[in-house]
């Protein structure tokens, strides 16, 4: 069977001239809200929860902090994002009797996901820092939490920057099934263009190729950042 790929365009762009490319748009500044703010609300969790398993467990509170922390890891870990949509919007939000759109909801729910997989990477980084760098911020008379977010934190991003990339990479394309309650997202936009002639092939293929930009420009500004902060480690001798 022969594709005619010069038909399929015109079909395209002519509902990018009813107005379609709006809905793409807004689709794209869907993606990006979910992905950035799902991203921010996860390093702040991640964070969280990384001390507190990373803390000395000899008293009683950090050990429960440290179980529940657990718990909460291996439960978003442990099932697909979809699947928590689904739970979250569907379930949760009738029974605790909210309201809240869809957006807000996908927000949420990307964010615990992400911040369950951010607390195993803030993990890895704050064990990648030299135990003498807690030690001398002690020394010098910092508290435990201070000398944690003031000495050890900083430099722990450091060394995680590029998995905090590929954790940002992963969640733009997650935001793919947002759809499933309701939220008008890149994919959806793409969706609902190819449902209005039942033509999919060319939709479909610059929707694959607007995720492979994206994430192109994300690998673009993780380098340069990761470049600067090389240069200026090299300036203060680290």
């Amino acid at each position: 069977m022969e594709l005619d790929w010069k038909s399929m365009w015109e079909v395209f762009t002519v509902q990018i001239q009813r107005g379609s490319g709006k809905l793409i748009l807004q689709g794209l500044k869907t993606t990006l809200i979910i992905a950035v703010l799902g991203l921010l609300i996860g390093i702040v969790i991640g964070t969280i929860i990384a001390v507190t398993r990373v803390v000395p467990r000899y008293k009683p509170l950090p050990k429960i902090l440290n179980v529940t922390s657990s718990i909460y890891v291996g439960l978003f870990r442990g099932t697909p994002i979809v699947v928590q949509l689904l739970i979250g919007y569907f379930i949760l939000m009738p029974l605790l009797n909210i309201k809240a759109d869809g957006l807000n909801v996908a927000i949420v729910i990307f964010g615990l996901n992400s911040g369950a997989y951010v607390s195993e990477i803030m993990r890895s980084g704050i064990q990648s820092v030299d135990v003498g760098q807690l030690e001398a911020g002690r020394a010098v008379g910092l508290s435990y939490p201070v000398a944690m977010s003031k000495v050890v934190i900083p430099q722990a991003i450091k060394n995680i920057l590029p998995t905090l990339g590929n954790e940002f990479i992963v969640l733009v394309k997650e935001t793919s099934v947002v759809s499933f309650i309701a939220v008008m997202d890149l994919t959806k936009a793409f969706k609902n263009i190819g449902d209005k002639n039942y033509e999919y092939i060319v939709p479909y293929l610059l929707l694959a190729l607007t995720y492979l930009v994206i994430v192109y420009f994300i690998t673009l500004i993780i380098a340069l950042l990761e470049k600067q902060m090389n240069k200026s480690n090299r300036k203060t001798g680290k």
